[in-house]
């Protein structure tokens, strides 16, 4: 039986950067996400933005950004995305446990809320798994989700 691979969000360094902006997802996935040079930028014009490359063991496996507004009343999953070569692996459904549970530490976190895009090959079923459901609201040509916390 092999042992369980270890799931970690960490930093973002100087070291790191090219591994985590070379993560990619398929082919017939670039329309649901923006890739994560593009991603890490925004963050940095962004006053409440989180993010952190997410590691399966000591390889970079996805990127995951927040929005942590304290004056909120919930918290956002602005990208979260996994390398199309460690998908379907189980490193996507335990990094998005340990987000959650990172956010219900939080001061008055009550809500986490998503959006995708509604089109083939997107992760709402993933997100399902996890909790989340559609508000029925539109952000653009994306639809939002939400998991309550309790």
């Amino acid at each position: 039986m092999a042992n369980k691979v270890k799931i970690s969000l960490q930093e973002i360094t100087e070291d790191s950067l090219s591994d985590i902006i070379s993560l990619e997802v398929s082919d017939s996935q670039n329309h649901l996400i923006t890739n994560n040079a593009k991603s890490i930028a925004q963050a940095h014009f962004s006053r409440f933005s989180w993010m952190r490359a997410i590691y399966a063991d000591n390889t970079a496996v996805g990127f995951i950004l927040l929005y942590l507004d304290p004056d909120s009343p919930h918290y956002e999953i602005w990208r979260f995305m996994i390398d199309k070569d460690f998908q379907s692996k189980g490193y996507g459904r335990q990094a998005m446990e340990t987000v959650i549970d990172f956010l219900k530490d939080l001061p008055d976190c009550n809500e986490i809320y998503l959006c995708y895009v509604p089109e083939k090959g997107n992760a709402s079923w993933f997100f399902k798994s996890l909790g989340f459901v559609d508000t029925g609201e539109f952000h653009g040509n994306e639809k939002e989700m939400k998991l309550e916390l309790l």
